[in-house]
């Protein structure tokens, strides 16, 4: 990856890319220090300190924007709402005939998608935001004294409530319109890219204090080391693992029949179909995470976090606790079978194949090679569940046992760790892909 970096900066036009998308990443990132009016900052920044290492959902949803919730800042809400908005049109189109046609139409249909998942996004940020702003003002954050303490101007709380929601409204769509212009005028896909500076910018927080603890010296000091050490060993084996797996793929080999057009004989060539043992990527984990943890988020955002049902939750159902690691698991392998049903279509693929006179060796076309195809995918997608599954869990009750009451505890995610690595790989495909299309038009001219 570093060759590949090294090779695109010396491509003026790739190297303008990536500066651009270096640029717009770096206003994401200031965006995300940029306080909202009305909001007492100190209040909301302790009561996340308060949090750290515990269940609570907001902290959870802060580490995936980089702090920017926790610092009550203007893109509070990050990029989590086009996410979101992202999987339920997804899920809607394989359900919904109008918008599977959408799909079909090219690049037309794509922009009409895209258009309904802007709104899908506003809808979402405004019931996001308002959830978020009622939690904030139960737990007295809102500021009501319009020109400052010992100043008698005050507005009513619902007024500065709406003010706050409106601001936070428009700062995930600022985040939206900034992940489409990177993925329009950098490199890679923007939104994953916001996603990825966000949880490396928790993370390299988190390291920060512990570095500060180590600074200290004596005992604290000396333990601190050994925690960081054995935070970077943990760190490096998981993400080796993770890439080892993320590249692993079974490759189906397709003959194609010599066929007369023509003059030409065309065909007689061999190739294969490559199909990914981790082929749905995060988001059986991300649908898994969002089922099992939705109704804490509702009630942590509409009622008291010390109300007798949010305590509850934690106790019981909180990511560290036991229900919660039987629950995740089964629902991993539902929704990776799910996904792998939405993704691959074996059927289409045995008709193409069948269609440009190719077969599979000792596979009779048509529905037998569908029936092997997806004989292959239930296979792989059932052994990717149990890497999503190993990856969901492992981690982190290692983070835990040697990285108790740390602040390294929360730097990284099962599915930050898995989004870190998939939109590093992703990044340099794009890379590499740039410097070959530029290495064909100088080879043209």
């Amino acid at each position: 990856m570093f060759e590949t970096l090294k090779n695109a900066f010396k491509v003026k036009e790739i190297r303008r890319k990536i500066w651009l998308t270096l640029f717009l990443l770096l206003i994401f990132r200031l965006g995300s220090f940029l306080p909202l009016p009305g909001i007492d900052i100190l209040k909301v920044q302790d009561s996340f300190a308060n949090a750290s290492g515990t269940t609570d959902i907001l902290s959870l949803l802060s580490s995936i924007t980089g702090g920017a919730l926790a610092n009550a800042s203007f893109l509070a809400l990050g990029i989590s709402p086009y996410i979101n908005s992202s999987i339920i049109v997804q899920l809607l189109t394989a359900a919904i005939p109008k918008l599977e046609n959408y799909s079909k139409q090219g690049e037309e249909g794509r922009k009409k998608i895209a258009r309904i998942t802007r709104y899908v996004t506003l809808a979402l940020a405004l019931a996001q935001s308002i959830g978020i702003t009622i939690s904030w003002a139960n737990q007295g954050f809102l500021i009501t004294n319009i020109f400052g303490s010992g100043i008698g101007a005050t507005v009513q709380t619902w007024i500065v409530a709406i003010g706050v929601v409106i601001i936070l409204i428009a700062g995930a769509s600022f985040t939206m319109w900034l992940g489409e212009k990177i993925t329009e005028l950098g490199i890679g896909n923007g939104i994953s890219l916001l996603i990825f500076v966000g949880i490396l910018a928790t993370a390299g927080h988190n390291m920060l204090l512990q570095f500060q603890t180590m600074g200290q010296g004596g005992d604290d000091g000396m333990f601190a080391v050994w925690e960081f050490l054995g935070f970077l060993l943990l760190t490096v084996l998981v993400f080796a693992f993770i890439v080892w797996f993320d590249l692993a793929e079974r490759r189906v080999n397709i003959q194609y029949a010599k066929q007369v057009k023509g003059r030409k004989m065309m065909g007689g060539q061999s190739t294969y179909i490559p199909i990914k043992v981790n082929a749905s990527g995060v988001m059986p984990i991300i649908f898994a995470i969002a089922i099992i943890t939705f109704p804490q988020m509702v009630a942590t955002m509409f009622v008291s976090q010390e109300s007798d049902f949010v305590q509850w939750w934690q106790t019981y159902l909180g990511t560290r606790s036991i229900a919660y690691n039987c629950i995740l698991p089964v629902l991993i392998f539902g929704f990776s079978f799910f996904y792998a049903q939405i993704q691959f279509n074996p059927d289409d693929i045995s008709r193409n194949i069948q269609q440009y006179g190719g077969f599979i060796n000792g596979i009779r076309p048509g529905k037998p090679t569908a029936e092997y195809l997806g004989k292959i995918n239930r296979r792989l997608t059932f052994f990717g569940a149990i890497f999503l599954a190993i990856i969901a869990l492992v981690p982190n009750v290692l983070f835990a046992i040697f990285l108790k009451d740390s602040v390294l505890l929360n730097s990284f995610s099962a599915t930050g760790m898995l989004i870190v690595v998939s939109v590093a790989l992703e990044f340099d495909k794009q890379l590499q892909g740039q410097l070959m299309m530029k290495n064909y038009k100088g080879f043209l001219k």
